[in-house]
C-alpha cells in the first residue's frame, strides 16, 4: 500500500471561522502537519502549531515565516475589515503579497497556493447582481480586493510548478469567535438578547431582503472542498463557488430559527443592529452569570455590522455551483440543518443558553 507523501498546510488567517474550521479539518487527516498564521496566535496540539505574526509588517512577516521551509501548500483565508471597499484593497494586498514574498523563495515544495475570495468577485456587495453568478462571470469596476489578489497570484504562477485554486463562498457559518463575518453567531446573540428581554424575534433587515432568495456556506463543507482543490490536479489554477447546494428565503427560515429559540416571532421590522445593540453589554454580562455561559467580552460574540449587511439584501444572493460538482467535489448540506447544529454547538460550548 502506498504511503501518502507528508503534507504541511500554512493556514494564513487561522483564528477566523474559515481558517479555525479548516484546521480542525486537516487536523483530522494524517498525512497533513498544521502551521497556522494570526495576530494572537493559538494553543498547538497534536501536529498543529501556530505562529503569531502581523501579517501587515513584511519586516515581522519575514521575520516570523523565513525559516517555514517545510510548507507544501498555503491556504490563505486573511481579512482585514476597513469602513470603505477601496480602503480594503491596500491591507488585504499587502498581507497576501507579504505571505508569498516570504514563503515561495524558502518552500522548494510548495505545491499550491489556495485563495478564500467570495461573492465581492460577481459584485454582490454592490447591489443586485447576475444570478446565479458563475466563474465565468466578467469582473467589475475596481476597486475589488478579491480580484486584484486572484490576479496576484495568476501572474505569479506563471512559469512555476506551483499553482492555485480560488474558493468563493456564499455567507460562511460555524464556530469562531471575534469573527466579523459569522452569519450564525449574529443570528444566535440577536435571539438570545431578544428572548432575554421577552420580546418576539422580529427580523431587522430590509423589508425585500425577507423575500429574496440566497444561500450559505457551511464552514466545514467549505474546508473539505478546500482541501480538494488544493490537491486534486483537474483543479489547478481554476476558481470553484462552493455552496450548501439549496436555496432559502428569510420568511420561511425565520420561523424556524424562532421556533428553535422557542420564541414568538413578529412582522419584520427594519432597524440598525449596530445601533440598536450597542447599549446591550451589561444585559450580555448579566446573561453570562445568570445562564452560566463562557465569559466571552460583548465585543467577541457578535459583529452586528456584518449583520446588517447581510440583511441589508433586498435582492437574490446566489451562485452556480455546479462547476465543482463538475470537477468531482459533490459534498452538500441542508441550511436549515446546518443552522439548528451551529446553534447547538454554541450552546453545547456555552457560548449561548
Amino acid at each position: 500500500m502506498q504511503i501518502a507523501a507528508r503534507k504541511t498546510a500554512l493556514v494564513v488567517g487561522a483564528n477566523g471561522v474559515i481558517g479555525s474550521n479548516l484546521i480542525s479539518y486537516l487536523a483530522e487527516l494524517p498525512d497533513w502537519d498544521i502551521i497556522g498564521l494570526s495576530r494572537r496566535g493559538g494553543e498547538p496540539y497534536d501536529r498543529v502549531r501556530y505562529v503569531a505574526v502581523d501579517l501587515l509588517d513584511e519586516a515581522d512577516t519575514y521575520e516570523k515565516l523565513s525559516s517555514l521551509t517545510e510548507v507544501t501548500h498555503i491556504f490563505y483565508a486573511a481579512y482585514q475589515d476597513r469602513p470603505s471597499w477601496a480602503e480594503l484593497v491596500a491591507p488585504n494586498m499587502a498581507m497576501l503579497v507579504h505571505v508569498v514574498n516570504t514563503i515561495e523563495p524558502v518552500a522548494h515544495d510548495l505545491q499550491h497556493i489556495s485563495l478564500m475570495q467570495g461573492y465581492k468577485v460577481y459584485g454582490a456587495h454592490l447591489g443586485p447582481f447576475k444570478t446565479p453568478a458563475k466563474e465565468t462571470d466578467a469582473y467589475h469596476m475596481p476597486p475589488e480586493f478579491n480580484v486584484d489578489q486572484q490576479t496576484f497570484l495568476e501572474q505569479r504562477q506563471r512559469g512555476s510548478s506551483w499553482t492555485w485554486s480560488a474558493l468563493r463562498p456564499s455567507v460562511v457559518s460555524g464556530f469562531a469567535l471575534g469573527n466579523p463575518m459569522n452569519l450564525a453567531m449574529v443570528i444566535a446573540i440577536y435571539a438570545s438578547l431578544s428572548k432575554e428581554l421577552g420580546i418576539p424575534l422580529r427580523f431587522p433587515g430590509k423589508p425585500g431582503a425577507y423575500n429574496s432568495l440566497l444561500e450559505m456556506t457551511d464552514a466545514g463543507l467549505l474546508a473539505r472542498a478546500t482541501v480538494w482543490a488544493a490537491t486534486d490536479e483537474r483543479c489547478a489554477n481554476q476558481a470553484f463557488n462552493i455552496t450548501n447546494g439549496d436555496l432559502f428565503r428569510w420568511n420561511e427560515m425565520w420561523p424556524t430559527i424562532a421556533k428553535y429559540f422557542d420564541m414568538e416571532i413578529a412582522p419584520p421590522l427594519q432597524m440598525s443592529l449596530e445601533v440598536v445593540m450597542a447599549d446591550k453589554e451589561p444585559l450580555w454580562n448579566a446573561m453570562v452569570e445568570k445562564h452560566g455561559l463562557v465569559k466571552t467580552p460583548y465585543k467577541d460574540v457578535s459583529s452586528w455590522r456584518f449583520g446588517d449587511f447581510v440583511f441589508s439584501w433586498d435582492y437574490d444572493f446566489f451562485a452556480d455551483g455546479s462547476k465543482a460538482r463538475r470537477f468531482g467535489f459533490h459534498d452538500f448540506i441542508d441550511t436549515e440543518e446546518m443552522l439548528l447544529g451551529i446553534f447547538d454547538d454554541f450552546r453545547k460550548r456555552k457560548i449561548i443558553p
